[in-house]
């Protein structure tokens, strides 16, 4: 389908144009993308996933493996009709006021018995008097009539002339407006080609983001403008609830970066536009030859294959991007229908990478199926949504570096506007929201929970391995200090960074020293080796304020198994600070999360603050 040629448009050819002929066409190219969609849903979800379930062997693999290509196709088709939909919808709304305007001018015409000629000419009859009495001739306009406006003697007499060159002026532009608006939407819809072949390549979704670029262009006067990015979460939902169902797709099909990753929109249409914008994401990085790009392909890649495989609890995902370190934010259940919804920041080194797509959405999915044996309407997300800092190993100085209070504190406003966003759309009068920090991810919560009114929503906080807040009581986090667990293992050494007089000692010593001597050795070493922050000065302080399992803190803590000894059980400088949320290796931590989450805080095992 291509749009109309109007490269030699008359004011005949757009009076008479049928617009509604587009739209009939967009409706076509809508059902069809639909239909691809539902079909690589029935694929992915049926038959896909009961071969993986029902049968074993080399033939299961190659059924699979042409299911998959099947499903590409399918998805494939479902973007690309889309992007055609869309264009061909723009196309029709940005010449319909043009030729409106193009038929009220000719009806003025008529209703003045003026004569419109083929070239857009407007003869007009004889009226008036000139300076001599006379009445003046009549005579033809043409478009533009700046020279008679600048000068008032230069001006015809003809009272009509002025009447016929404002039609005229106005037919002249209404032909420009769709030539122009014709040439970009032929643009667009002319890139929206399909190679031959049966497979969909990578270099096929990477020229679908291309696509995806210049359809955006073509619509972005009218479209693009009119999302609300500066408005509150409940704003958003407000906004998204008022648009019908064809302006819904429209913004799916052209925007799915914008809307998906928008707070305050549906979890179901985010995690329908991200899907959407996933494979156009993985293309655009695909083009990439940076090593940074690469490394998100990779993440990605695991997610993708996570949400083809589907899962229990089942999996949305509510935000992806590129920018700084990547963004993922993907939830295990649906927070909009949950009566208990759970949001997880992680800490230090994360980054959109296999590694997060691995045992940071585990960490999620374990979470939200402990919580569920408890109460089954439970969520829980893992929200990537900024950048935490990174560990380079190989540079000492930059490891301690990165442990600055920055990180969290820019984090901290993305975190409570997503946590808004919860509130706004979960469909329970009262949700029990919990906010859970692990590492340096407690810091980013504790900050975000000392902004002005606290997080969003937030009934409870869970702080798990924690080097501080950057609060000195647990009050100061915004949601009572009944409120606030901690998890702290005795083998974490996360846990026991040292306080400032601690540090400074240490550094005036020098930080190599501790990096060979000290008892964590290695990264760690560095990280307590140098002084960042702005912290107090009691013994009960850690890195980043109070430490959180102190009493003086005054949080609850609650049992976890002590853990693996730094190297001396063979596991590494710090393996005892990634247990907490797996069942397999800290089932008492685990436990006592879920309870905390499934809103049932009494059945948690305490222990004592240190």
């Amino acid at each position: 389908m291509t749009a109309p040629d109007l490269g030699g448009l008359t004011w005949q050819e757009l009076r008479d144009l049928d617009l509604s002929g587009v739209g009939d066409a967009a409706d076509g190219w809508r059902g069809v993308g639909g239909w691809a969609d539902s079909a690589r849903t029935r694929v992915d979800n049926e038959m896909t996933a009961g071969l993986r379930e029902t049968q074993r062997g080399e033939a299961e693999r190659a059924a699979v493996k042409r299911l998959v290509r099947l499903s590409e196709n399918f998805r494939y088709i479902h973007v690309e009709c889309g992007m055609v939909r869309t264009s061909l919808d723009g196309l029709a709304a940005e010449l319909r006021p043009v030729q409106k305007s193009l038929r009220d001018a000719l009806a003025e015409a008529e209703s003045r018995k003026f004569t419109v000629h083929d070239d857009g000419t407007v003869g007009y009859p004889a009226a008036g008097k000139d300076l001599l009495g006379q009445v003046p001739e009549g005579g033809t306009a043409r478009e533009s009539g700046l020279l008679d406006a600048a000068d008032p003697l230069l001006r015809n007499p003809n009272p009509n002339h002025e009447r016929a060159q404002d039609i005229a002026d106005r037919i002249g532009r209404a032909v420009k407006d769709a030539r122009r608006i014709d040439a970009e939407y032929a643009t667009a819809l002319r890139k929206l080609r399909a190679g031959p072949g049966l497979s969909v390549t990578d270099a096929m979704w990477t020229d679908a983001a291309g696509d995806l670029a210049t359809v955006r262009k073509a619509t972005d006067d009218h479209l693009g403008d009119d999302i609300p990015e500066d408005a509150s979460p409940a704003e958003r939902k407000e906004w998204w609830d008022s648009l019908g169902e064809e302006q819904r797709e429209r913004y799916l099909a052209v925007y799915p970066d914008r809307i998906g990753n928008l707070d305050g929109i549906p979890s179901e249409v985010r995690d329908k536009a991200n899907r959407t914008y996933l494979p156009l994401l993985m293309g655009k990085l695909e083009a990439s030859e940076d090593e940074r790009a690469r490394t998100k392909l990779q993440g990605l890649e695991v997610i993708d294959r996570e949400l083809r495989e589907g899962s229990h609890p089942p999996m949305l995902l509510l935000g992806i991007g590129d920018q700084g370190n990547g963004r993922a934010i993907v939830s295990y259940g649906n927070p909009d229908t949950a009566k208990n919804v759970a949001a997880y920041v992680p800490g230090l080194g994360t980054a959109l990478d296999r590694d997060f797509a691995t045992n940071d959405l585990k960490r999620a999915r374990d979470t939200a199926i402990g919580a569920q044996k408890y109460d089954p309407s439970s969520a829980a997300i893992v929200w990537l949504g900024y950048d935490a800092p990174q560990l380079p190993a190989e540079e000492a100085a930059g490891n301690a570096a990165v442990m600055s209070p920055h990180h969290a504190r820019a984090g901290a406003p993305a975190y409570n506007s997503f946590m808004s966003g919860v509130s706004a759309t979960n469909e329970n009068a009262d949700p029990h929201v919990t906010a859970i920090g692990h590492s340096y991810g407690s810091l980013t919560v504790g900050q975000a929970a000392q902004r002005p009114g606290g997080i969003p929503g937030a009934d409870d906080i869970i702080l798990i391995g924690s080097p501080g807040t950057g609060a000195e009581k647990a009050e100061d986090l915004n949601v009572g200090k009944g409120n606030v667990y901690v998890g702290a293992a005795e083998n974490d050494p996360v846990t026991k960074l040292p306080s400032r007089p601690e540090g400074s000692g240490l550094l005036k010593e020098g930080a190599k020293g501790f990096l060979t001597n000290g008892p964590l050795g290695g990264v760690l070493g560095g990280v307590r080796g140098y002084v960042l922050g702005d912290v107090a000065s009691d013994d009960e302080d850690v890195w980043f304020g109070t430490d959180p399992a102190s009493e003086e803190f005054g949080a609850k803590r609650f049992k976890v198994d002590d853990g693996p000894r730094p190297f001396v059980d063979g596991e590494g400088p710090t393996p005892a600070h990634s247990n907490y949320f797996n069942p397999g290796k800290d089932q008492v931590s685990a436990d006592n999360i879920a309870v905390i989450v499934a809103g049932q805080p009494e059945k948690i095992m305490t222990e004592d603050p240190r």
